[in-house]
């Protein structure tokens, strides 16, 4: 497994959230990941908080496992010397600045491509590289909206997301647009750019709504803690506590009616669009019939029964919880500031790993300027 990318030196230049979530995805898969950060305070996250433990940010620690950390003023002649050397030991560079920062720094496309024909260049903008808005910086929150997410999200007013989707999300089709680019390479022997933008990212996942107006000409509307399309599907007040329920086909609809005292063939729930049109009259029935039994009840009648239910978990339940556990999805690092701490695991397994990755040892998020001597050493080999 340590095979996997370990062959791959990858020069990260981002900060904050997408850039950052794209290289450590990489880094989890065994590549190196060298991190390149200005001297004078770092990536911006290191800054963002509270929490801060011992003055570590954990925002910081959420997006930079697995990542050597080196010093550069890249406005400086010695930053870009450094630079010009890590690009030509290097199979691919990630930067999210602004369009045109990397060009005016002296290392636009055609510079990167002279001094390493082979570098696969990942690119992640606000709202894309060009076209009538390329230049405008990028947050997620602000992309969230602008690209229709917010609008399909909560009940009453627009919602965002509770994590940075926008950013999480260009980070992953980074990562996945750079194992593309590296596969073709073994084809021509060439780098190529690739580009995303966290408008891109929530354009990509807006799946059934996306369809729903370019198909259908029907503008999607919030519908709160339910599905849009399927009915019932969503969340449901019991005598204790509140449950969610799946029911994806009319076999799941002919089980889980009598369960809740409904006849399946009832001419207003009959089918999924009618279903649907009578979702307040539905939800209704069913929270009637929840309101006799506590929460922990119904999920196991539920699941006895075949339909797909679940609980709504805070944070401390989730990593309590035995089964996220069984999935690799905590990591133990040994920090050089805060010692032995447990991070979120990477989500990919692999068959012959018992780990999460594609590692046996994970990296904590480094210090600032950790491996500064250790990089520059490796450089001059």
């Amino acid at each position: 497994m340590q095979n996997l990318l370990s062959d791959l030196v990858v020069v990260d230049l981002t900060r904050a959230l997408s850039g950052p979530h794209a290289a450590m995805m990489l880094g989890d898969l065994g590549a190196r990941v060298i991190k390149v950060e200005t001297p004078d305070g770092g990536d911006d996250s290191r800054g963002w908080g509270p929490p801060f433990v011992e003055g570590e940010s954990t925002y910081f620690l959420s997006a930079n496992r697995n990542k050597e950390s080196v010093t550069a003023d890249l406005k400086s002649v010695e930053g870009k010397e450094f630079l010009s050397r890590l690009v030509q030991k290097a199979d691919v560079l990630l930067e999210n600045f602004r369009p045109g920062v990397l060009d005016r720094l002296g290392f636009s496309v055609e510079r990167l491509h002279a001094l390493n024909p082979r570098l696969v260049i990942l690119s992640i903008t606000g709202f894309g590289h060009d076209g009538p808005e390329g230049g405008r910086a990028g947050y997620d929150q602000i992309a969230q909206g602008e690209g229709g997410l917010m609008s399909i999200t909560g009940e009453v007013e627009p919602t965002k997301t509770g994590v940075p989707i926008a950013d999480l999300l260009a980070g992953m089709y980074g990562a996945y647009g750079v194992l593309a680019a590296l596969h073709e390479r073994n084809v021509t022997g060439l780098g190529r750019v690739v580009r995303t933008s966290l408008l891109a990212s929530v354009v990509g996942v807006h799946a059934f709504h996306g369809t729903k107006w370019t198909v259908a000409g029907e503008l999607p509307e919030r519908v709160g803690n339910h599905h849009a399309q399927i009915a019932p599907y969503g969340m449901y007040r019991t005598k204790d506590d509140i449950v969610q329920v799946a029911v994806g086909s009319e076999s799941q609809w002919r089980t889980f009616a009598p369960l809740v005292g409904l006849d399946a063939s009832d001419e207003r729930f009959a089918t999924n669009p009618l279903r649907v049109a009578h979702r307040d009259e539905l939800t209704a029935a069913i929270e009637a019939a929840f309101s006799v039994s506590p929460a922990d009840e119904w999920l196991r009648g539920l699941a006895e029964a075949g339909i797909p239910a679940g609980k709504v978990r805070d944070f401390q339940q989730v990593y309590e919880w035995e089964q996220t556990i069984s999935q690799g999805l905590l990591i133990d690092v040994e920090h050089p500031t805060l010692g032995s701490i447990q991070l979120p695991g990477p989500p990919l397994r692999f068959d012959d790993n018992p780990y999460a990755g594609a590692r046996e040892t994970n990296l904590p998020p480094p210090r600032l300027g950790e491996h500064d001597e250790s990089v520059r050493a490796w450089l001059d080999e």
